[in-house]
């Protein structure tokens, strides 16, 4: 950090703000918005704070700006505009191709009818872009319903209104042309426009239909079928039997398009609903829709390169999305809770005109809301993992990182599982190209090691790997200097040298007084020969990398450990039992399949079993209860992973 870096640290204001963080170049590489600007800005230089960025700021942080405002509702205006402005690399951003499609209505025309236009181009209550690319010329009070969240949905959407809500379609100057004929385009003779322009339909049934298309865009469809029926039943009193069926047909093709649609609240609201699913520096917003209690779509927006905190970038996003002329909503759920809600809250209010509210739910229906978000968010980013160009830059910064001899394509990551010094066991998972390879994963129960050595534990397992095929381009140990010294002692005295291995040791509470805020240490990784451990960026995709296979190796190793540990509390219950030996304890697994299984019969069940009685039953069911343990009904039933014991 420079001295006038420094020092501008040292007198930050302690006002509400934005800051403005550049580069050696003075280009503009991220904007935040603050309520107080010393306490978020010197956050990022925090000792062990999690939204700590001290790797990164080191290699690009050259100078800060900060610009004072008089309240927190001017500092995310402001946030938003200079966002627009610089286009910082380490803050979202919306694509124009994110705007949403709705569709407007101007009742006051003379003959109304309905007009794809932009979200984004919206000007007031309704203005845009027709889907002919000309301006819709609406008047200030036009109604627009929406946003929809793909073409087809729309397309859908008119369709139905088309066919059976009667409205014109085409435009001014074409309704002009046709008055000026005086005969009906095509659309009126294969029945899809009422035919103003000849008369065919006077002003007042044309009002009705409008006023049915205006219910059935608000989600109103219990009315508008009420109104259908009853003009249904009239028509047909009249003995009028071609409009009763045309009316019929509609009251069905209504009643078709509301089985489509799940109805997600009792509340007739409109609701926007945000879940995200980040890993590393890859990060997808998800927006759900829901209007009158309805979910009508959704529209995910995928970010890379974000390794500043989630909230922030959430932050941020809302005040981009929601400083378009984008249709706002009567709430606003968040999976987390913006410092800025309140102002977010007033300013979304003062744009719409009456109250709009911005709630993060911890719990019930609106809770469930924000989760089916999040699912959406996540399935969204599975469906756009990493590119090979993204995913080679990634390896190769990791293999830099940590003075790595080759590209390290294929990892593997060893972890040692017991409990109180029994059923002690190692586990090895592999990841190819950054994804798991199950086919690879191995499991090992230890055999020349007792008590809770896992250093010795670590030292067998990995003398047993070296054993066992071609090497990886990375081991990866669970733990820290010790763990990587007996690992790699292992490796060499089993002939392989020169082969790259690393620790990574977990974060870590912090020293510090009672009245202090918990502080945690970034995850290291220990590399051999090299004094200090390396300190990934805290959000990089290298260290998430690392950080997965950690944890899916803990996860193998407690699985295997916990299976091995219900098998052998299944033994102890069933050898207190007189007359259960080997062969009926292998009857029990062979019948019932599993000890989940075997647990949970009840005694008629367990007689059913080939040479065991209902006395023995009886006994057999009374010990399993009596020992039960959770750790034993969360062994499942079949395990995917191949496991290697010998």
């Amino acid at each position: 950090m420079n001295e006038a870096l420094r020092q501008k640290l040292e007198h930050l204001p302690t006002e509400p703000g934005v800051y403005l963080m550049k580069d050696r170049s003075g280009a503009v590489v991220y904007v935040g918005k603050a309520v107080n600007l010393r306490s978020r800005v010197r956050s990022y230089f925090t000792r062990g704070d999690e939204r700590a960025f001290v790797a990164l700021l080191d290699d690009v942080l050259d100078d800060l700006e900060v610009i004072v405002v008089t309240s927190e509702k001017e500092a995310l205006l402001l946030e938003s505009e200079l966002i627009k402005k610089h286009k910082p690399r380490f803050n979202v951003m919306l694509r124009d191709d994110k705007s949403f499609i709705c569709l407007q209505l101007d009742e006051q025309a003379d003959w109304p009818r309905l007009e794809i236009v932009r979200a984004h181009g919206l000007k007031g209550k309704g203005q845009g872009k027709g889907s002919g690319g000309k301006s819709a010329a609406s008047r200030p009070d036009a109604r627009t319903f929406g946003p929809y969240s793909s073409a087809s949905s729309i397309r859908e959407t008119l369709r139905l209104i088309n066919r059976h809500f009667q409205l014109r379609t085409c435009s001014d100057h074409q309704l002009e042309q046709c008055r000026k004929r005086n005969r009906p385009c095509m659309q009126y003779q294969i029945g899809r426009c009422p035919g103003p322009c000849i008369g065919a339909i006077t002003g007042e049934e044309y009002a009705h239909n409008v006023h049915d298309v205006v219910l059935f865009l608000e989600g109103k469809e219990a009315t508008v079928l009420q109104r259908l029926r009853a003009r249904m039943d009239e028509a047909a009193g009249r003995t009028e039997f071609e409009l009763a069926a045309r009316l019929r047909d509609q009251i069905r093709a209504i009643e078709r398009s509301l089985e489509q649609q799940r109805m997600v609240s009792t509340e007739e609201i409109d609701r926007d609903v945000v879940g995200f699913h980040r890993e590393a520096d890859r990060l997808v917003i998800y927006l759900l829709f829901i209007r009158g209690g309805r979910l009508t779509g959704g529209r995910d927006f995928p970010f890379t390169g974000q390794e500043f905190p989630t909230e922030e970038l959430l932050s941020s996003f809302v005040d981009l999305y929601y400083g378009e002329d984008t249709l706002l909503p009567d709430e606003l759920l968040l999976p987390v809770e913006l410092e800025s809600a309140e102002a977010t809250e007033v300013w979304l209010s003062e744009k719409r005109g009456h109250k709009v509210r911005v709630l993060t739910p911890r719990r019930g229906a609106k809770a469930d809301l924000v989760e089916m978000a999040r699912k959406n968010a996540e399935q969204a980013f599975r469906e756009s993992e990493r590119s090979k160009e993204e995913l080679s830059a990634m390896l190769a910064r990791l293999q830099s990182s940590l003075n790595l001899s080759k590209l390290p394509r294929r990892i593997e990551c060893f972890d040692i599982s017991l409990f109180q010094g029994s059923s002690a066991v190692g586990s090895k998972v592999s990841f190819l190209d950054g994804a798991p390879d199950k086919s690879q994963y191995r499991r090992f129960r230890i055999k020349t090691v007792s008590g809770t050595d896992d250093f010795a534990m670590l030292y067998e397992v990995l003398g047993r790997r070296a054993g066992q095929g071609e090497l990886p381009d990375l081991f990866v140990i669970d733990g820290g200097r010790g763990q990587l010294a007996s690992a790699a002692a292992a490796l060499k005295d089993h002939g392989l040298s020169g082969v790259d291995i690393v620790g990574l040791a977990k974060s870590r509470t912090l020293e510090g007084g009672p009245s202090e805020p918990v502080e945690r240490s970034p995850e290291r990784v220990f590399v051999l020969g090299r004094k200090d451990p390396v300190v990934l960026r805290q959000n990089s995709p290298e260290l998430f990398l690392l950080a997965r296979l950690r944890d899916e190796a803990h996860r193998f190793a407690i699985t295997y450990h916990r299976q091995l540990r219900g098998k052998s509390t299944l033994t102890s219950a069933l050898d207190a039992v007189p007359g259960v030996g080997e062969g009926r304890r292998k009857a029990l697994l062979r019948h019932f399949g599993s000890l989940k299984q075997l647990r949970q019969a009840s005694p008629e069940q367990i007689a059913e079993v080939q040479g065991i009685g209902e006395a023995l039953a009886g006994q057999i069911h009374q010990a399993l209860r009596a020992t039960d343990q959770p750790s034993a009904s969360s062994v499942p039933d079949e395990v995917e992973e191949p496991a290697d014991e010998g």
